[in-house]
């Protein structure tokens, strides 16, 4: 019996043949995935080479030629798909050329290397600009590190247009920011950093528009100051402090002053002002028991009993102590 033959052996050219309506059951499955992603190359594609299998199997179903022809549908048609999640979207190549994106789900491309497809992911990617060194404008060496916040707006762009988008987008990053802090003195980065901030975002989406790239934000983290600016603030500070006090200080002074001034006034004016303060004065001291009160006598009062008149019709006067 010829090796190649298997035309008596019924049983086996039944199940060669039972695998092969399954081989065309498989590529019409196929077919109708390659409709339902609206992939019309592809499912011409896919038309064509399935007749030309079923036109060439047929006949091989009474031969063991049959064997590695099955083995086709089983190993490319697989191969054909390609499936793009949610937050990605997917470049086509055909032939090298770029001719469409792929949406989220499943997609049926050429088999064989015809279509190529680069995945893109569109989730928003933080990265961490390492710690430069810049000297700003008033000539101080500062060390600065920054967070930049992107995500890809146009895929066909991140891949067409630059390498490594995330790379160049670090890169840049560094660049403009050693630019843009160079030009401002660093009382400006300690105190206007949202203003620093936004104009870093603006200047760095400018820069990566281009290449589809779309930069939500930079932070800068830290601004790392020499010991000696350090301790030099330190000073700085600590005179302020002194001065802000002493400020207060005279600005209590002053207003004590004032009052005490309009006091005065009052009890010039009023002298039964000065005789109640006098008796509230008193009075207060009244309070303590163990207190001694000494009770101030107007120089007037003593004038009047030292110069009062004589029996003999002079004036008598107060004889001086004797000097001891």
């Amino acid at each position: 019996m010829d090796s190649s033959l298997v035309g008596e052996l019924t049983p086996l050219v039944t199940v060669m043949r039972a695998l092969y309506w399954l081989a065309i059951a498989w590529w019409v499955i196929w077919a109708g995935l390659a409709l339902f992603t609206k992939a019309r190359a592809v499912l011409t594609f896919l038309v064509v080479s399935g007749v030309l299998w079923s036109a060439i199997g047929w006949p091989l179903t009474r031969t063991f030629w049959f064997i590695p022809l099955l083995v086709v549908p089983i190993i490319f048609l697989p191969s054909m798909v390609r499936i793009i999640t949610e937050y990605q979207r997917g470049v086509l190549f055909r032939f090298g050329r770029q001719v469409g994106v792929l949406s989220p789900g499943l997609n049926v491309i050429f088999p064989f290397g015809i279509d190529q497809v680069r995945k893109i992911d569109l989730r928003t990617f933080t990265i961490d600009v390492p710690r430069q060194e810049v000297i700003t404008k008033d000539n101080v060496p500062v060390e600065v590190d920054a967070v930049v916040y992107f995500n890809v707006s146009d895929p066909v762009a991140a891949v067409v247009k630059v390498a490594d988008y995330v790379s160049s987008t670090t890169l840049l990053g560094q660049t403009v920011l050693r630019s843009v802090l160079g030009q401002h003195e660093l009382d400006d980065m300690l105190a206007k950093r949202a203003e620093l901030n936004a104009l870093l975002q603006q200047l760095l989406d400018e820069a990566t528009d281009p290449w589809g790239i779309k930069v939500t934000a930079v932070e800068i983290k830290a601004v790392e100051l020499p010991e000696s600016m350090k301790r030099a603030m330190a000073k700085q500070a600590e005179a302020e402090r002194e001065r802000r006090a002493k400020v207060i200080a005279a600005e209590g002074e002053l207003q004590a002053s004032e009052k005490l001034s309009a006091a005065a006034q009052v009890i010039a004016s009023q002298p039964a002002a000065l005789q109640l303060r006098y008796l509230q004065t008193l009075t207060e001291i009244a309070a303590e028991q163990n207190s001694t009160i000494l009770f101030p006598l107007p120089m007037e009062l003593l004038r009047v009993f030292s110069n009062r008149p004589s029996p003999a019709g002079g004036v008598e006067s107060t004889p001086p102590h004797p000097a001891d």
